[in-house]
């Protein structure tokens, strides 16, 4: 059986500007679609993502909306809008954890969706009431 996995915003950027800083087994997994059957992005990945441009904290050398325009066209990838059921969910998660409010929408997300998600992040992964991989 097929899995659904959730980039995290780190993953999802570094699939495009920095591979090499994935792990092997994820970097595998995004390079062969046979094996899942969905990658979804959290609709807050993209402002993330945005929101690292305006800080000067990533740069890259193209406009920023074509990047994401490439970034969006993944084989069997959803872009998963943030709805207002996993917005109350984000802020009712079972156990404490970070106070961030994109990796809690994340995290509501994967539960939402029944997905994995394929983080680096120690809290996330520490996390036991959703799948993750590295």
């Amino acid at each position: 059986m097929l899995v659904k996995y959730l980039l995290d915003t780190h993953t999802w950027i570094w699939w495009h500007m920095r591979p090499e800083k994935l792990s092997r087994k994820v970097k595998g997994l995004i390079a062969d679609p046979e094996r899942y059957e969905e990658l979804l992005l959290s609709a807050i990945s993209v402002w993330e993502f945005c929101k690292l441009l305006e800080k000067g904290r990533i740069g890259i050398s193209c406009d920023p909306e074509e990047w994401l325009a490439v970034a969006l066209a993944m084989p069997k990838f959803r872009l998963v809008p943030l709805s207002p059921p996993i917005a109350y969910r984000s802020t009712v998660l079972p156990q404490a954890l970070s106070s961030d409010p994109a990796d809690q929408i994340i995290i509501a997300t994967a539960r939402d969706e029944n997905a994995t998600i394929l983080t680096k992040d120690a809290v996330m992964r520490g996390y036991k009431h959703v799948r993750t991989m590295w």
